[in-house]
């Protein structure tokens, strides 16, 4: 037990440096021997945890991913949860500038990279069937508009958020994604009181 969760440290410690090396040096600058010397093992160490780059890189973008995932309420209704999303979107803005130049990096190289292109492919369709349903739940709670099409704002906030991803840098400021989300959420109707009627 305490040896697989010394593993398990080991490989989200690994994880961590490589997603570090993307978010300052881009993905053209990853090294595994720099991911390696971060986090105090050799290569052959990390190539025990994974084998190949591309192995690596997949749990870059599972931890990417699982950041963007903790912003998903499990409980709540539609539209509490929805909030709850843009709420922890812009908090990721704020305190995690960097997940979005991975993100933008990591869509970048998918267009070259077929199996990379897949796992983000497969991504945004989870994450669009999530928001639909979200959209979808929360305009039969009349907290959004009768008119607002689940399946369309779903892309479109995915959409924008890619755009956004690609648009920005690890230092681009944090203002310009809080100005979309929150105008995201003016379109859907979430900027209201829950209280207020949906016109």
């Amino acid at each position: 037990m305490i040896e697989r969760q010394a593993a398990e440290g080991k490989r989200e410690a690994l994880v961590a440096a490589a997603y570090q090396e993307i978010a300052s040096r881009g993905f053209e600058g990853l090294r595994t021997r720099e991911v390696a010397g971060a986090v105090g093992v050799n290569i052959a160490t990390l190539h025990y945890y994974f084998p190949s780059k591309e192995d690596l890189i997949k749990g870059v973008i599972g931890y990417a991913m699982s950041r963007f995932q903790s912003t998903l309420a499990a409980g709540g209704t539609a539209s509490e949860r929805l909030r709850a999303h843009f709420r922890g979107l812009r908090r990721l803005s704020r305190e995690e500038p960097e997940l979005f130049a991975v993100m933008g990096e990591l869509m970048l190289r998918a267009g070259r990279d077929p199996a990379l292109g897949e796992i983000i492919r497969k991504t945004n369709e989870f994450w669009i069937a999530t928001l639909r349903s979200l959209i979808r739940g929360a305009r039969d709670e009349r907290a959004v508009s009768r008119d607002i099409d689940p399946a369309g704002m779903a892309a479109v906030i995915v959409a924008t958020l890619k755009g956004v991803y690609l648009l920005r840098g690890p230092s681009a400021p944090t203002a310009d994604l809080e100005t979309t989300l929150r105008q995201l959420e003016r379109l859907l109707g979430l900027t209201r009181k829950p209280s207020e009627p949906v016109t």
